[in-house]
């Protein structure tokens, strides 16, 4: 188990949750930010500080927001574990489920 980002987040990425993670786990795609399931340590020091309340612990996920599990675990299929955020930097990748979504987020 791990924390999620679900829908709030798309278009948003605010990346409070970033400067938070003490393990770097935290990757920016192209419309909005996901966790690395192996990386994460169950910490839950994203949760609280994220303004749109998108992170969930993934048994809490609601179930309208359940395909963001399955996007969290998917984004990182062809990236694997590169061992951190910070050096990788924003990747140019979503996957299907979230690319394919209309426009959200905060105006």
């Amino acid at each position: 188990m791990t924390y999620t980002i679900a829908e709030p987040c798309v278009d948003v990425l605010d990346k409070a949750c970033i400067e938070e993670c003490p393990v770097d786990c935290i990757y920016e795609g192209g419309r909005m930010l996901y966790i690395h399931p192996d990386e994460c340590v169950d910490c839950g020091a994203c949760e609280p500080v994220c303004p749109v309340e998108a992170i969930f612990y993934e048994d809490d996920v609601p179930d309208e927001w359940s395909d963001y599990v399955k996007a969290n675990v998917d984004f990182f299929d062809d990236l694997g574990s590169p061992g951190g955020a910070a050096k990788l930097g924003k990747v140019a990748y979503d996957p299907p489920f979230i690319k394919n979504l209309p426009p959200m987020g905060e105006e």
